[in-house]
């Protein structure tokens, strides 16, 4: 009887094997937008001049411990710092992976610090730190409308297929939302749809005042529609393609918050530097 006859194994054999001199093998290049915590510790010599910097910082800690317990917002305001108690501060934050603008007089800018939770505050007439899971503010204007949402009474042009069916989907769920709601998704990555349907959506939710920018792998950009409670997610990767697009029903958008664990670890992690500090 004839014994099976079996392929030598692939990448064995002559001509497998790089010889020397020959090129270097290229790897593909990593992902490098990836962001995670690091201890930055300022290089300052500190004296008694800037103890105003740290019994604030020292204060914000004691806040972010509050807060992840349940307490509301607390708000720090740094306009009577002078400029190197301000550098101070400025150094010691950071700046962290996620951004907020929100619209309206005055227009007023957020950025996460590198402790989660923390938030630095800028607009006309503001300076200041903020400690929460998101600013009161991000909530409070979020659906105050810049450009009206339309509804039903947007145009329709020949490609609208399935919007109408999300837009009364989204109403309704809009109508019924409660404060502690789980929050109500729908996918558009996993439906039909045409760019039509898009665009025709975009007009009948119009556009809120609250816009968020989420850095880690890719972003996630968030924007609240006019309509209460709806906001658009969008998750792009590394190479800024659009991987995720949603509606979601909710106050705000999960990824966008600090966790109540994110608080306590900031709380320490605050306490660490300044001791370092001193």
């Amino acid at each position: 009887m004839v014994s099976n006859f079996h392929l030598p194994p692939m990448g064995y054999g002559p001509g497998s094997q790089a010889n020397e001199g020959d090129e270097e093998l290229q790897y593909m290049s990593m992902p490098q937008d990836m962001r995670a915590y690091y201890a930055h510790i300022p290089e300052v010599e500190y004296d008694e001049a800037l103890r105003p910097a740290m019994e604030l910082m020292g204060a914000v800690a004691n806040a972010a411990k509050a807060c992840s317990a349940g307490a509301p917002n607390a708000r720090f305001d740094l306009s009577d710092l002078d400029a190197a108690n301000r550098r101070l501060v400025a150094e010691t934050m950071g700046e962290g992976e996620v951004a907020m603008k929100m619209h309206g007089i005055p227009a007023v800018a957020a950025q996460e610090s590198v402790f989660a939770g923390i938030w630095v505050l800028k607009g006309a007439g503001l300076d200041a730190i903020e400690v929460g899971s998101a600013p009161d503010m991000a909530r409070t204007r979020a659906f105050a409308p810049r450009r009206a949402a339309l509804g039903t009474d947007a145009p329709k042009v020949p490609g609208v297929v399935n919007a109408l069916s999300l837009l009364v989907e989204l109403q309704d769920k809009s109508a019924a939302y409660q404060a502690g709601d789980e929050v109500y998704v729908i996918n558009l990555s996993l439906l039909p749809h045409t760019e039509q349907d898009l665009v025709w959506l975009e007009q009948a939710l119009g556009q809120g005042s609250t816009d968020i920018l989420s850095r880690g792998y890719g972003n996630c950009r968030i924007t609240a529609t006019a309509l209460d409670h709806v906001w658009r997610v969008q998750f792009f990767n590394s190479m800024d393609v659009l991987i995720l697009d949603t509606f979601e029903v909710t106050a705000m958008p999960e990824v966008a918050l600090a966790a109540a664990e994110d608080l306590s670890d900031s709380h320490e992690r605050v306490l660490e530097v300044l001791e370092a500090i001193r």
